[in-house]
């Protein structure tokens, strides 16, 4: 891989964003790479969490390369956005657990691929926004759909409209940001996190994932007829015997093996 750099360890998987020159700004060649390494990664049962994340202190991703963009034509442009769908669609769907550690800008691209993850970590110095709109485009990673099932309507189109810059304060108080640390600590803070994660049945968190995912998109009364269903699968499982005879016999120590 030319762009990204994975570390594995302890069932977590460390995915780095690395083109630094360019503030890890996503183009073809990255997203491709990018879809290529997380299938492998989703086939890969010893790894039960994904960091995702990118070089150096100062930007997550800073957004689409538009070195690459500026002379695209329409057709081109549109498979583009198609790339980033898959990619980012298989980052979203993933059955392990996803967490966006962002280290710094997350514009426009870096917002939307932060997004299809499951949970989003910033640290103090990072930056959001989607500025499409002033460059003559509109989001075509997910911006203009992902944003506003995270933050609602209103606000998702105030900042597409916009283009403004928010802090990662205001980007956790509107909900698009689960946790605000110092950028010394982001990926000891994801890790743990994933670590809290990983004591748990892993099937079932995935099992967990795909209800809400999947419940997201659908009325309410579906959502809870997949839910039942889901519910109902989980009983056949051995890490449902293993967590339920733990809490019975006041075993804190379980021994989950993800099915």
């Amino acid at each position: 891989m030319n762009n990204l750099i994975l570390e594995v360890e302890n069932g977590i998987a460390l995915l780095t964003i690395n083109r630094p020159k360019s503030l890890n700004a996503l183009n073809s060649e990255t997203l491709a790479e990018l879809n290529t390494c997380l299938a492998e990664l989703e086939k890969d049962q010893e790894v039960k969490a994904v960091i995702l994340t990118g070089s150096g202190e100062k930007s997550f991703v800073a957004g689409a390369d538009i070195s690459e963009m500026v002379n695209a034509t329409a057709p081109e442009g549109r498979t583009m956005g198609l790339l980033a769908r898959e990619a980012f669609s298989r980052l979203e769907n993933m059955p392990q657990v996803t967490i966006a550690a962002v280290n710094g800008y997350a514009l426009g691209g870096g917002c939307e691929i932060s997004m299809a993850c499951d949970i989003r970590v910033a640290s103090e110095n990072a930056r959001f926004a989607q500025p499409e709109c002033g460059l003559g485009i509109l989001p075509g990673f997910g911006g203009t759909q992902r944003l506003a099932r995270l933050v609602g309507k209103g606000r998702a189109k105030e900042l597409i409209f916009t283009c403004d810059q928010i802090t990662a304060e205001e980007a956790c108080r509107i909900g698009l940001v689960n946790h605000v640390v110092p950028q010394a600590e982001l990926i000891d803070y994801c890790k743990a996190m994933a670590g809290r994660i990983m004591k748990n049945s892993p099937f079932t968190v995935a099992l967990a994932k795909q209800a809400i995912n999947t419940g997201m998109d659908t009325d309410l009364d579906s959502g809870l007829k997949l839910e039942a269903n889901l519910f109902g699968l989980s009983f056949a499982t051995e890490d449902k015997k293993e967590g339920m005879t733990a809490f019975l016999t006041k075993r804190k120590e379980k021994h989950f093996i993800g099915k």
